[in-house]
């Protein structure tokens, strides 16, 4: 008797990319305008098992994509409008790969899902606050994926040529959904009627010409022959309307400066320790050195200017660790440093957020912040003697589940240790809002408007133990006699518990109040689009993902649930 084989382990997934490595993308810069184009190597899926044919794409594209998106941002502050185009003759993008869709775990379908879609909020991030418009310019059929790429853009304009358009087909040929905000970002941000949306999200060849451009799926459809000239007409127009300032120069996003040592990981400003046996990471960020540079230095330090040392850093470890370390479960936080330093960058971020380089540095923070409320981990902030949770840190204990601060000293320890103490800033109550449109504060006291006054008023006050325990900053104060102990029970029950379970929860916890495009896109449908992934009738043997490309159409079980 044949034995199957054990399926191979993933691949460890590196996020961090150049230009010179780029195997699916290029973009030119050509004055205030970047073309990015995507003609993605058939041959040159992340993973064996599969041929990256008609445009479409796995996570090592979207690798590509993301870096592309950063360094447009931060190295080109010349650029205002970004063309958005594809690289093969009449197809602009066939979307995620089916065959791998099909072939891999749910858990690596969630995170390729998930960092799709962080990538295109960043897209649309980029449109609303750095001036750079992304304008979507579909030389041929943009189906799935391709089209909630295009989606992402701010304009889109398709080729009039008898055969391209623009589809939604997950539903009618795979069972599944568009997983990449695609059906939210048809009704709630191009504002397609309903009726139409249902019609368009079942009609597997999607919609072209002048029907696609009423119903809004499009902004406008254009002869193969005066297509050029539209698209350089809107980018001219984007750029006209840009803030980005004229003769800003670029700063280079050099290589990190990561160090992978056995279960420790470390940045210049960040590390990682890693408990397997209880399934916990031990994430210590450090503060500054020194003090902020003076204002007209501040890009002049470049990639090496604190709080963009610190977001780069954190942004790669939450990536590496969501993909590589799914048996990780539990991200214990803890800041380090000088809370002093924290704050005058968190000052100096304020006082210079008009300065180009400076709002990239605060968006990037924000979204790296929105990368971590979603990552499906329990947090755990723990505050002790020598923490530098200020300012723009203190968004990180704010963004943790549960806050465990000691009360004191540990008595046995370092005898000029000083009790610790936590400070807000004006940016803790607005400059890094969640995907909800709310600050952590708000978040935090949804619906208990008195508490949140009086924790405003606490503003630039140092707040012990017992002070933050009583407006609600954190969930216990423990003496030393007590907080190891009491620390360790947590961390033993939270592993304990049903990760499945905890991800649901603390999805709910963590995203109160309004809906937006982006819980709806990560709350509701991400959720949804992941659940009908494992159900039998799309990932099933005779279920439609399977079955793709046989002719033969999958077998549903036709019982509503």
């Amino acid at each position: 008797m044949t034995v199957p084989a054990e399926p191979s382990p993933p691949p460890v997934v590196h996020f961090a990319t150049s230009p010179d490595r780029y195997r699916h993308w290029t973009f030119q810069v050509d004055g205030a305008v970047a073309t990015v184009t995507l003609r993605v190597d058939e041959h040159g899926g992340l993973v064996p098992g599969y041929e990256l044919k008609m445009n479409s794409y796995d996570l090592g594209v979207d690798i590509e994509l993301y870096d592309i998106v950063q360094r447009l941002r931060f190295e080109h502050p010349e650029v205002k409008a970004v063309v958005l185009t594809g690289g093969l003759d009449r197809m602009f993008c066939a979307g995620a790969n089916i065959r791998m869709l099909a072939q891999s775990s749910h858990a690596w379908k969630v995170n390729f899902c998930k960092f799709t879609n962080e990538t295109r909020n960043g897209i649309e991030d980029a449109t609303e606050h750095s001036g750079q418009t992304w304008i979507a310019a579909l030389n041929g059929t943009a189906a799935g994926g391709g089209y909630e790429l295009a989606l992402a853009c701010d304009q889109i304009v398709l080729v009039d040529d008898g055969s391209s358009a623009v589809s939604l087909p997950e539903v009618p040929l795979l069972g599944v959904l568009p997983g990449t905000g695609g059906l939210t970002r048809v009704v709630d941000k191009r504002h397609v009627r309903r009726d139409r949306a249902d019609m368009f999200a079942t009609k597997s060849e999607g919609f072209r010409g002048g029907t696609a451009v009423e119903w809004g799926l499009v902004d406008a459809t254009v002869p193969r022959n005066a297509f050029a000239a539209e698209v350089a007409r809107l980018a001219g127009e984007a750029v006209a309307s840009s803030g980005r300032p004229p003769g800003a120069e670029g700063v280079t996003l050099t290589p990190l400066d990561r160090k992978d040592e056995g279960d420790l990981i470390t940045y210049p400003y960040l590390s990682a320790r890693i408990d397997r046996a209880n399934h916990v990471v031990e994430i210590t960020v450090a503060g500054p050195h020194d003090a902020p540079p003076a204002a007209a230095a501040v890009s002049a330090q470049g990639a090496d200017y604190w709080p963009l040392a610190v977001t780069r850093a954190l942004d790669d470890l939450i990536l590496h660790l969501r993909t590589n370390e799914p048996d990780l479960g539990i991200w214990v936080l803890r800041a380090a440093g000088d809370p002093e330093r924290v704050l005058a960058y968190d000052a100096q971020l304020r006082e210079l957020a008009g300065d180009w380089f400076v709002n990239e540095v605060r968006h990037y923070y924000k979204r790296t912040l929105k990368r971590l409320d979603v990552t499906s981990r329990s947090l755990i902030a723990v505050i002790e003697p020598g923490t530098a949770f200020a300012g723009l840190l203190a968004e990180l204990a704010l963004a943790a589940d549960r806050q465990y601060m000691l009360e004191g000293v540990y008595e046995d320890r370092d005898d000029d240790a000083v009790p610790a103490t936590i400070r807000l800033s004006p940016s803790n109550d607005g400059d890094f809002p969640m995907g909800n449109g709310l600050s952590r504060l708000q978040s935090r006291f949804w619906g208990n408007e008195h508490d949140l006054e009086a924790v405003r008023g606490k503003i630039g006050e140092p707040l012990d133990a017992v002070a933050a325990q009583e407006l609600g900053l954190v969930t216990m104060a423990l003496d030393d006699i007590d907080f190891e102990d009491e620390l360790r029970i947590v961390l033993e029950e939270r592993a304990s518990l049903s990760p499945d379970a905890l991800t649901g929860m603390e999805a709910n916890h963590r995203f109160v109040g309004p809906e937006t495009l982006e819980t709806k896109i990560f709350g509701r449908l991400t959720a949804w689009q992941n659940w009908i992934f494992i159900r039998p009738n799309a990932s099933g043997p005779d279920g439609a993902l399977r079955r793709y490309g046989s002719g033969r159409k999958g077998d549903y079980d036709l019982e509503r649930v």
